[in-house]
């Protein structure tokens, strides 16, 4: 399920392209949405959900006409999906959540933190097994600083760096996927799990 139709087509082609024998059924429609959801989750019945659509980039964010839509989506849009989750069984329920969530400074992570508050509550009414996945910088992925920089590289630069002393923990889409799927087979109780994401990286260097 994805609000995104070129990002919906594009992993329903590489997942048709991994294993053409599995059927996958492409869906568009928005966290947002309750009542789509609930259409979908009674026709279709899933067992496990990994939850991972939300708004991430902090400046578009923080920019105060942005702050609503910000929350209804990353909040909001989170128990819409884990309600739904809840009254149509599935079994375990996955939240791909942030570092930031981590005494968050800024919108995104506020908004992610809540979300884990808030599936930890539904944990306690619920059959639904909630567990939030915390990440840091997935290289290379939607909203990932690597595309900017490629980007600002093959346009001949320069390419920007916020402030040369920034740094950030990194990590592989493989990584990152390995994790997620980890948690859904660990998960016996609600928990919050953080990838060990070894040594932080200078933005400067990875430039």
């Amino acid at each position: 399920i994805d609000i995104s139709e070129p990002s919906l087509f594009a992993i329903s082609e590489e997942l048709n392209e991994i294993n053409k024998k599995i059927s996958i059924k492409p869906i568009l429609a928005s966290v947002k949405n309750r009542k789509t959801l609930n259409n979908i989750f009674s026709k279709y019945k899933p067992d496990y959900v990994y939850h991972a659509a939300a708004y991430k980039h902090v400046p578009i964010l923080e920019d105060t006409d942005n702050y609503s839509q910000s929350i209804k989506n990353n909040f909001f849009g989170t128990c819409n999906i884990a309600e739904v989750s809840s009254e149509n069984n599935v079994s375990k329920f996955i939240f791909v959540s942030t570092d930031k969530a981590v005494r968050p400074t800024n919108l995104m992570g506020a908004s992610k933190r809540m979300a884990e508050i808030y599936l930890e509550s539904m944990s306690d009414k619920s059959k639904t097994l909630f567990s939030s996945v915390r990440f840091g910088n997935v290289i290379d992925s939607s909203g990932s600083v690597v595309p900017t920089f490629r980007k600002q590289i093959k346009n001949g630069g320069p390419v920007t760096v916020t402030h040369p002393d920034i740094i950030r923990y990194f990590m592989t889409i493989s990584e990152a996927a390995y994790l997620v799927i980890l948690a859904s087979l660990i998960t016996k109780e609600p928990a919050v799990y953080m990838l060990q994401m070894g040594d932080p990286m200078k933005i400067d260097d990875l430039a």
